[in-house]
């Protein structure tokens, strides 16, 4: 990730524009920047969260509460609770993710 082009800004997360992503159950609620080709992400997964998809875009996820499972198509599995994360290359390993409490989490990609 290269970042270029971009001027210093803060955001106000809260004020920033909530958009709702169905799982194959429960609800992904993402606020969302975008600056070039870098997107940064505030999300928050519903108690019961389970993805509908194998995701192969590169990640570096931040866990600021509650606590996700990441499955790899391997079959290896991570648990993130809060202050870990986990960082992934594009098209390296494809993985998902789901929660039986919920989490809230911060995603550069």
């Amino acid at each position: 990730m290269r970042l270029s082009g971009i001027p210093f800004g803060a955001t106000e997360w809260s004020k920033v524009e909530r958009t709702e992503h169905h799982g194959d159950s429960g609800i992904a609620v993402w606020r969302m920047r975008q600056f070039g080709e870098v997107r940064v992400r505030m999300v928050e997964y519903s108690p019961g969260y389970v993805a509908d998809h194998w995701c192969a875009k590169g990640h570096v996820l931040l866990c600021l509460s509650g606590e996700l499972n990441t499955e790899l198509e391997d079959g290896r599995r991570f648990t993130l609770t809060a202050g870990t994360s986990y960082q992934v290359a594009d098209g390296a390993e494809r993985h998902r993710s789901a929660t039986a409490s919920g989490a809230t989490l911060f995603i550069v990609d």
